[in-house]
């Protein structure tokens, strides 16, 4: 079934509005993060934990829309049964009485008539500390580097592979930088949302590089630019139609999902975008201009001898 008929769209033609956008992407991204700094939630800073036991059941949304009230408290609930709660809250200036005593006034306001015991009270540290972050880094190091190497393989190019990570890394970027940009807390599950991007980016930029790698057999008399453009009009149906269904999801996710999990879907919503646009808009484009470059300087230097 043909949803789309096979555009002419010249790509190349438009490389450099393309690179354009991704720029002043990047230099947002830069700037919220220079200026504004990531609101780091739990799991990067640590905070404090309380439980706390209540002696009937209890409305987890009731307790949440309380506890969200609260002017600057960045918090985590977790239900330990119907009559029980754990509260994590971001570390703060006060201290671990004095947190638990604000937590506990806003529970006594919603349950006025419950009997409310707080059970333990601690710190605890960052989820993601030093050594894991090290070994992320580690980990997508080597990911990298296979990527790399495999699409040198595949595609008889370290140049291809090196794009294909750009871009990666071009993706998880600028959405990170979006997310900082609009207050959006940063934690596992933000975590979890970029390495969800960087699977269906690269997804992507693999099918038109295959495609590219095939129309230069297929239609070899025609110039390096023609052959690019056309793959891309041939695999833009595909990429459309698997980047709406991923919306579709990201935005069911974002609207429906809760609170919990609404910013997984506010990134997954923005990732894709930035994602279709970077496969199609700059790796492909960016390919080009590497090899146009390439041959150019081979030319003088031929004619030089």
């Amino acid at each position: 079934m043909q949803f789309f008929k096979t555009p002419k769209i010249d790509f190349i033609g438009k490389r450099y509005l393309s690179f354009t956008i991704s720029i002043i992407l990047i230099i947002v991204g830069i700037c919220a993060i220079a200026i504004k700094g990531p609101n780091y939630g739990i799991d990067f800073s640590g905070g404090i934990l309380m439980q706390f036991s209540f002696d009937k059941e209890i409305q987890m949304d009731v307790i949440r829309k309380g506890l969200s009230e609260q002017p600057g408290l960045n918090f985590e609930l977790q239900s330990t049964g119907k009559q029980g709660i754990i509260v994590r809250v971001k570390k703060t200036d006060k201290t671990q009485d004095e947190m638990a005593a604000s937590i506990l006034s806003v529970l006594k306001s919603k349950y006025a008539d419950s009997q409310i015991t707080t059970d333990r009270v601690e710190y605890v540290g960052p989820a993601v500390g030093k050594h894991l972050t090290k070994q992320a880094m580690y980990a997508f190091t080597f990911v990298f580097i296979g990527i790399i190497i495999y699409v040198a393989f595949r595609f008889k190019s370290a140049l291809w592979g090196i794009v294909g990570v750009l871009a990666l890394i071009h993706d998880a970027f600028i959405t990170f930088g979006l997310m900082v940009l609009t207050d959006k807390q940063i934690d596992l599950t933000l975590v979890a949302a970029l390495l969800t991007i960087v699977g269906y980016s690269i997804n992507n930029t693999i099918v038109l590089f295959d495609r590219i790698r095939e129309n230069l057999r297929l239609i070899a008399k025609e110039s390096f630019a023609n052959v690019i453009n056309f793959s891309i009009n041939g695999v833009l149906g595909r990429s459309v139609i698997t980047s709406l269904t991923v919306a579709f999801v990201s935005l069911t996710i974002l609207f429906f999902g809760g609170e919990v999990i609404s910013d997984f879907g506010l990134a997954l919503f923005v990732g894709n975008i930035i994602g279709f646009f970077s496969s199609v808009f700059v790796c492909a484009p960016l390919t080009y201009e590497w090899e146009k470059r390439k041959r150019d300087r081979f030319k003088k230097i031929s004619k030089s001898k």
